[in-house]
């Protein structure tokens, strides 16, 4: 299927990955000499393909690439809110009381130094996934802890961690398994799985 550029007499095919980004990468090419970042995964990817989105270098999970340049409008800057699960390690177990706090909302510090009050999701604690730790992670798996899956409509910068923060359960471990009706699956860390255009924008919820 053919993606129209802008331009009035010509059209590129489009490629769309979903990454499984590893724990300790940054969600880019280049830019930071020395860390580990998306070209050191050793794909070939097609010259122009760049991330949708990001997730910080200590979180994990479902991360978008493509070479069309308008699915960040598309999928970001739209109308349509677009729902992304995590599933979030906190230290310390987490009472129900807890969990319905975090799907009403709470205060957070976002940039410019604004207290925000966090739109309504869902969050549910759920059983050990049993998640393999990767290599990197210095955490004692003995002690209390609880495991939840939390669905967002917006994203805030680091908004999980700050949220969960502001109700005493620091984040031990962040993976994201879905972004709309794209999932994570098995999907190994470090692995790429190509997306044909008409399923990605399906699943996406996205009309383009």
């Amino acid at each position: 299927m053919q993606v129209d550029t802008g331009s009035e007499n010509s059209t590129i095919a489009h490629r769309y990955f979903l990454l499984n980004k590893p724990y300790g990468m940054l969600s880019q090419f280049k830019g930071h000499p020395g860390a580990s970042m998306l070209c050191d995964l050793g794909i070939d990817f097609p010259e122009g393909t760049h991330p949708i989105g990001r997730l910080d270098g200590i979180s994990e999970g479902l991360l978008i690439l493509t070479t069309n340049k308008k699915v960040t409008r598309l999928l970001y800057l739209g109308d349509t809110v677009h729902p992304r699960t995590y599933l979030v390690r906190v230290y310390r177990e987490v009472s129900p009381e807890t969990v319905e706090k975090l799907r009403t909302g709470v205060t957070i510090r976002i940039r410019g130094n604004v207290d925000y009050l966090t739109t309504p999701c869902e969050v549910d604690l759920v059983h050990e996934p049993g998640y393999l730790f990767p290599a990197g992670y210095a955490i004692k798996e003995n002690l209390p802890h609880s495991w939840l899956r939390m669905t967002l409509t917006e994203g805030k910068f680091r908004q999980i961690r700050k949220m969960l923060n502001a109700v005493r359960h620091p984040v031990q471990r962040l993976i994201r398994t879905s972004i709309e009706g794209l999932k994570l699956g098995d999907l190994p860390p470090g692995q790429v799985q190509e997306v044909e255009e008409e399923e990605f924008f399906a699943k996406l919820n996205i009309r383009y």
